[in-house]
Order: structure tokens, then sequence, then C-alpha cells
């Protein structure tokens, strides 16, 4: 080799090496000038190109560098690790696998082979291969490291962290391994250790972002946002270019309501890294919250190209008010289970053992003043006992003054409060009492027990009220529903079998009654006299189309007022811009401020006129609400289940007309109802003659159709009947 090329390599390697990424990149311009051709020198260059965020610069420098090399088994490494960035999932691939196969004891292409499998989900091919990089290099820290970032995905956490200890053994001062056993401890509900080792981390290095970051994300999964936000700030501080920092402070952000900041944080993060997983979701949700609609057309768009990709775009919960596709929404779940809660195969399968009377667990983080227990209280009460023993699992605490959680630990007859362990404790703690039938009430809502079920807390595992739609895990076996909400045509969309009830999946408490407090129109700021419309969801299922059909309903029914819910202020004020520039004067629209009893609440809901339905997410606990209240909900029925729980609840409570299947239907009906006082007040005095007769507010026969269901799941499980549809 030409001495002075050799002197300019090494000094660019150094140069690397040190990060003064400039000076790498003057040595290596100054060998392609004296040699065009020269493969080091293009595979460096394509190094420095990708340290810089250069993804498409680096893959077509790496390609040149192949063309005069194409047996260079670290050139395809390398490629395989920018096609990854790309999002070239299958092509990394190949270029990991070329790698191997031109030099099989290229311990590093066996890392990065494995660093692939790890984000595609398969778990056990990447440890095998982080294990193989080990076993050619014993002394290889990050294979030991990776090894255990793939523990930590399957929730071994115990061996995650031995993994880590081994790694730092080695290179005590490997910072990332000391942050990822931080995160492993956190898991373990070990907090305290978990910040000791972030804290030795920042030791190592005081000036990384990411080590700084990480303790922030610790904390903020603990609950402790402001705290985190001290650290994301101190991160920006060193790095304001670490966009991972600007992500996870807006959700922090988000968390105590700093909504407007928030926003902005999320959104300096995306215009900068674009594929920070599940960002985009985050940022189209936070819109919504907020009744902020500028680009989210272009946003939903971007959506749509990722999950063709199956990129990890939005969290499943999110989804929900975006699109009205049961297709996606499987797709969705999906991604989302096989990145956060793959299935865990380190409990023993589960010997079946009969009981005299069924073992069901409810699983649940709203344990509490939360419209999930507001629905269900009476359920767990009315269960009965000679054929079912039920037990309450409480994911997360309330507090002492919770008046529903004091009545929920009389309902079950065992009531566990599980917040402070871990989700492989709490499986192991439901195998200890033999639960047949384990219900988690949250599917992909935050703080839900997802991580629970992924252990297989129970022989039967049941999706159920919490989360509209399929979990996409292979470890829930039944979603309940009813032929409303999943029509034969639409059961491919969910990998659970549908135990169908026969007239809703949707339970009310008998016992959750209005107010006899009697509310003035005046004292809630509505007109003495009109037509009032109302809306009290909440502000993520508001969207643009929805504002444009009222406004020309509003418009249509010139005597007629608009009552929504406050939400945030955010909203409030996005909300009368919006309607102001539809022509609807911002009188014509009333926000209903919270009051502190759900019994003044429905108290006070007596004073509308008609209940205007959102989609694609429908009302829910809001339409139990208007129905029992006495208000009429028209709805415009979607495909996916969130979009048709309205019609599920008419079809229960007997008034079908008030269901549409088009946007021209629903405003028709809406400004006929609105301008003929007899044809409302016959759909009043219908829903009022109907809450005795009809089977939507009949909390006994609800009881007895679920507890049916149960039966009938058990009985499959006992005489090892294949998993098919329940029909009650």
């Amino acid at each position: 080799m030409n001495p002075q090329i050799a002197y300019l390599l090494n000094l660019s390697i150094q140069q690397i090496q040190s990060e003064r990424l400039e000076d790498a990149e003057w040595s290596l311009n100054q060998i392609i000038k004296l040699q065009p051709k020269n493969s080091d020198a293009l595979c460096f260059l394509s190094v420095i190109a990708a340290y810089k965020y250069k993804w498409q610069d680096a893959l077509d420098l790496i390609n040149k560098s192949l063309q005069f090399a194409s047996n260079n088994s670290v050139a395809h490494s390398n490629k395989g690790n920018i096609l990854k960035e790309l999002g070239q999932y299958e092509d990394a691939l190949q270029s990991y696998k070329r790698a191997i196969q031109l030099d099989p004891n290229h311990f590093e292409a066996h890392n990065n082979l494995g660093n692939m499998y790890l984000d595609l989900g398969y778990y056990d091919q990447a440890i095998s291969s982080y294990q193989k990089a080990i076993d050619l290099q014993p002394n290889y820290a990050e294979a030991y490291s990776n090894k255990a970032n793939a523990f930590q995905k399957i929730g071994r956490y115990d061996d995650a962290i031995e993994m880590y200890e081994r790694a730092i053994a080695i290179k005590p001062d490997y910072q990332d391994a000391w942050l990822n056993k931080g995160f492993a401890l956190s898991k373990l509900k070990r907090l305290k250790d978990a910040v000791l080792s972030c804290n030795s981390a920042i030791q190592i290095n005081p000036n990384s972002a990411k080590a700084w970051t990480d303790k922030g994300i610790i904390l903020s999964e603990n609950g402790q946002h402001l705290e985190a936000i001290e650290f994301y700030d101190r991160a920006l501080m060193l790095n304001e270019h670490y966009f991972e920092a600007w992500a996870d402070r807006g959700s922090a952000l988000q968390e105590i309501k700093m909504l407007e900041e928030a926003l902005k944080s999320y959104q300096n993060a995306y215009q900068n890294k674009k594929n920070l997983h599940y960002l985009l979701g985050d940022i189209v949700a936070l819109k919504l919250q907020m009744g902020q609609w500028n680009l989210l057309s272009e946003n939903l768009n971007e959506i749509c190209k990722g999950l063709i990709d199956k990129q990890k775009i939005i969290n499943p919960f999110k989804f929900l008010s975006t699109f009205d596709s049961p297709e996606m929404a499987l797709e969705v779940a999906k991604i989302w289970v096989a990145d956060r809660y793959p299935e865990k195969n380190i409990l023993p399968k589960i010997q079946f053992k009969p009981h005299k009377k069924t073992r069901i667990g409810y699983f649940s983080a709203d344990f509490r003043d939360h419209p999930v227990s507001f629905l269900t209280a009476e359920l767990f009460e009315l269960h009965d006992r000679e054929k079912f023993e039920t037990y309450g699992f409480s994911v997360r605490g309330a507090g002492d003054e919770d008046g529903t959680r004091l009545r929920l630990k009389k309902a079950f007859d065992h009531f566990i409060d599980v917040e402070n362990k871990n989700d492989i404790e709490i499986a192991k703690i439901a195998r200890d009492f033999e639960i047949d039938i384990a219900v988690d009430m949250g599917g992909h809502t935050q703080f839900a027990p997802t991580g629970v079920m992924s252990h297989r807390a129970a022989p039967i595992q049941v999706n159920f009220l919490g989360y509209p739609g399929t979990m996409g895990a292979k470890y829930i076996d039944y979603i309940i529903a009813d032929n409303v909400l999943i029509p034969e045509e639409s059961q491919k969309f969910y990998i659970e079998k549908i135990a169908y009830l026969p007239d809703t999946y949707m339970v009310d408490d008998s016992f959750r009654l209005a107010s006899e407090k009697l509310y003035t129109r005046a004292e809630c700021g509505l007109p003495e006299s009109g037509f009032i419309f109302c809306c009290f969801n909440n502000g993520y299922k508001f969207n643009k189309v929805m504002l444009e059909s009222w406004s020309r309903i509003l418009k249509a029914t010139a005597n007629s007022v608009m009552w929504i819910s406050e939400n945030n202020e955010t909203f409030r004020k996005n909300l009368i811009n919006e309607f102001s520039s539809l022509g609807i004067d911002s009188n014509r629209i009333i926000f209903a401020k919270r009051v502190d009893l759900m019994a003044d609440h429905l108290a006070r809901y007596k004073l509308a006129d008609l209940f205007l339905d959102t989609n694609p997410y429908n009302a829910h606990t809001t339409a139990v609400d208007a129905l029992k209240a006495g208000v009429p909900v028209l709805t415009l029925q979607g495909r996916a289940f969130a979009g048709r729980v309205a019609a599920s609840l008419l079809s229960a409570i007997g008034l079908p007309e008030l269901i549409v299947s088009s946007l021209e239907e629903y405003e028709a009906l809406a400004i006929d109802l609105a301008n003929n006082p007899q044809k409302i007040k016959y759909f009043k005095n219908k829903l009022l003659e109907n809450q005795n007769k009809e089977p939507l507010f009949d909390t006994k026969r609800y009881v007895k159709n679920i507890e049916a269901a149960y039966i009938q799941m058990y009985r499959r499980y006992i005489e090892g009947t294949p998993l098919d549809h329940i029909f009650i």
C-alpha cells in the first residue's frame, strides 16, 4: 500500500475513534483524491456519514466501497447497519448474513444480526446470535449487553441484570450497560437501585445527553414527571440535537398537562428525527387532545405509509381516534404487542386443576373513581357466589378517600393490591390463587396489565371493556363483544375468539343515578330557550370532520347551541377558533365545566335535547350516561369496534332509528329532530319508557349473560375443546 495512503488511513481511524469527524473526513478525502477506488476510505467515509445521521449518503458510499471490494465482510455488516436505520429490514438481514457467510468468525456481524433480530421481535434468534458472538469473542462486552436487552424484551429481567453485570465486569466504563441495567431494575420495581445504576452511568460521562435522558425516562415511568423533566432539560443543555430527549420531555410535559409546551417538544424531535418509535402517533394524539388539527391530515398519511412498512409509528389506543379501520387496528396492535408485550415463556405451562367454583380474576389499573369502575361495580357485586369466586387484582393504587375503591374492595371475594409488583410477580400470584379466567380490563390503555397477561396469568385470558378493539396478542383468548360491535365479516380482524353477549357488551351500575339537584340552564351557561345539542366526549375523540358537520347542523337549526365538555383550556380555545372559522358565533358554543360528583353530572345532562356522537371513536361511557339521563344519542356507525359502541347501546335500549351510516344521514336527522319538537319529544319519551323494559340497564340480566360466557369458556377449557367463538 502507498505509505501516504496507509498513514492517512490510520490517522482517519484515530480521528474517528476520538470523534474528530471533520478531521477524519478531510483525511479520507485526501485518500480519495489519490486513489478514487480505495474501498477502505469509502467504507470509513460511510461510517462518518452514519455518525452524522446522513443515512442515504452513508448507503451510497458503502455501496461504492463494495463495488471495489465485494468480499469485505466488515463493509457488508456496516451496510446492514445503514439499511436497518433506513427501515430496509429484509435487505439489512441479507447484508449481515452475507458478512457472516464471507467470514463466519466475524463476531461483530453476529452481534449486528442479533440487533436486527431484536428490532424485528425475533427474540430467540437474537439471543442465539448474541451467544454466537460471545462464543467467538468471550470478552465481547457489547454482545453480553445486547443479549441482556433481548432478555429484557421477553421479561427475563433477572437474567438481563446478570448479563449487564457480565458486560460491566469486562468493561467497567460501559455506560449503556449501566443505563440498561437501570431499566431492568426499574421493571422489577427496584427504583432506588435503578437510579443508582443511572448515576453510575452519569459518573462515567457526565456530558452524555443519553445518560441524563435515560434517568429521566425511568423516573417518568415511575410517575415522577417533574423530576424527569429536569433531567431531560439537563440532557438538552449538553446536546440540543439529542432528539430522543425532546420526545421524552414532550411525553412528561403531556402527563402534567402542559400541552402546548409538550407539542413543541414533540415537534422539535419529529422535525429532526422522524423515525423515533411511536413519536408521530404521540403528536397526533396530543393534537387531538388539544383540538389542534393543522397538518393533521399530512400526519395521518404518514401513519398510513408507516403501517404499510410495519413501522412502530403509533400505539393502539391512540390509533382508535384516527382511522375507522379494523384491518389497520389489528396491524397496529400486533406491531405494539411484538415490540412491547411479546408472549413470555418463562413460567411453566399451567396444569389443569378443577375447582368447584370458577375462579375469575379481574385485572385493572382503574379500580378507583374511573369510568370503567363506575360501570362495573355492580357486576362484581352480583356475581353468583355459588358458581364463581372473584378476585380483583389492582395494578395501580388510589387515594384513601376514593369511594369507588372502598366499594370495590367489598365487591370482590378477594381484593389484591399488586401495584408494587412487577408483571411476572403478579402472574405468579394469580397462578398461586389458581385463577381460571383472567380478565384484562385495560387492554392497551395506560398502566394496563398487558404485561401480566403476556406471562399467562391464567389458562383462559379475556379482553373486556377497557379497550375497544383487538389486543393483537395470541395469549388473549377471548374478547367480550356483541353482534353489533363485531359482525361476522369482521371476525377476521380480531386475534381473539369472540364471546358474543346477546344484548350489548357494556354493563352499567343500576345504583349510579342522577342526583336530585335541579340545574337551571342559566346555571350551566345555556340560553333560556332553544335546542341544546351536546357532546361530553373526551377531546381526543373530536376532529375537523365532526366540527364541520356540527357547524352545518347549527346553521340549519337557528335556535340551537352546542354544549361540550371543556376538557382543557387549549382545547376550548382551539374549538372556539375552529367554529368561528366555520361561521358559528362563539356564543353558540357552551363549555361544561367539570363537576365533582358523577350524580350531579348525570343530573345536569337532563338539560340537553340530543347527544351528537363522534366518529371514528364513539361515545362509550358518555353515551351510557346520556341514555341513562334520558337524552337520546345520534350516532354515525363506523366499521371498527370503537366506532360501533354507541350503535350497540342504542340497539340495546330499543332506539335503532338513531343509528345512521353516513354523514349526510347524520346531519339530516339531527336537523330534523331539532326543528321538529314533537319528533325529539317522541324519542325522549320512548327512551324513558325503554329504560325499564329494554336490556341496556338491566344489570342482573347482563351478569347472567357474561357468567354464561365464562361458563362456556371454562367448559371448553376443561374438555380440551379448541378455542372458538361463543354465542350466548
